[in-house]
């Protein structure tokens, strides 16, 4: 049996936002630093990393590897990086179960990062043309467009909103709906448990960035007239639509064995 014992996730920040000086390694390695601190377990028992990672460009070699080792994890520890694009995370998560299941391991960390803050434009490599060369930004390209036919998520989505028959007030007022249940749960405090609080170096000293930050610039006023982004009789705004963010998640997966051996409490159990 697998067990989750702790679990940690940094703020979320707005694209170029607070946390968009910050790599999403660095972001990782809060996490899982996190991770381990609520469990009181030593960083040398962890015996493998699984991280996902999306917009890998310019983040350097190995991002998971570098997430360990940023949170203090030992040379020797074993990482991969996982891209299974929106779903890295709880791939990485998902791998990371089914090797303690297996018994290649007792202790593992797992979740996933991102900084699309950071993500850089791309000039093609190879004999310059004649004339201008046009850059392809490294978010669209990686992320957020389909490799075979070059359609953009946004675009997949107007197709299943037209397959599934939801209509914009149907996305905005779930939309709307989403926005309240979160500065709801901030006002009750809900989500302070689980978060990390992540140190920014700004021009003007040190800021500490503890709270999700897209959720205080939503308008709602604004939300019902503004211009869809990808069909001119489409259905999804910027309003409406998924974030681009910065931000990262963690979770320390054991063996039952294992996190009774080292009295830890299960907050779940994978089946």
């Amino acid at each position: 049996e697998v067990v989750i014992v702790s679990a940690a996730r940094t703020p979320i920040g707005s694209f170029r936002g607070s946390l968009a000086s910050v790599s999403a390694p660095k972001l990782g390695a809060a996490a899982i630093k996190a991770c381990l601190e609520r469990a009181k377990i030593p960083a040398n028992r962890v015996q493998e990393v699984y991280m996902g990672n999306v917009v890998q460009a310019g983040v350097g070699q190995a991002p998971a590897r570098q997430a360990a080792l940023y949170a203090g994890l030992p040379q020797e520890t074993l990482c991969t990086t996982v891209n299974k694009v929106c779903a890295s995370g709880m791939k990485a998560i998902m791998i990371a179960s089914q090797s303690l299941m297996c018994g290649h391991q007792d202790i593992m960390i797992a979740g996933g990062m991102e900084s699309m803050s950071n993500a850089p434009y791309y000039f093609p490599r190879g004999d310059t043309p004649y004339g201008t060369l046009q850059l392809e930004d490294g978010i669209a390209k990686d992320g957020l467009t389909d490799a075979y036919d070059r359609i953009p998520m946004g675009l997949c989505a107007e197709k299943t909103a037209k397959k599934e028959n939801l209509s914009r007030v149907d996305q905005d007022t779930f939309a709307k709906l989403s926005y309240e249940r979160t500065a709801r749960a901030w006002k009750e405090g809900k989500y302070k448990a689980e978060i990390v609080p992540i140190t920014v170096t700004t021009k003007k000293g040190e800021v500490i960035v503890k709270e999700d930050e897209e959720y205080r610039k939503v308008d709602f006023e604004k939300m019902k007239t503004l211009r869809t982004a990808f069909l001119k009789d489409g259905t999804i705004t910027a309003a409406n639509a998924s974030k681009i963010n910065d931000g990262a998640a963690a979770c320390l997966l054991m063996t039952r064995q294992a996190a009774d051996e080292l009295g830890c409490k299960p907050l779940a159990r994978i089946i």
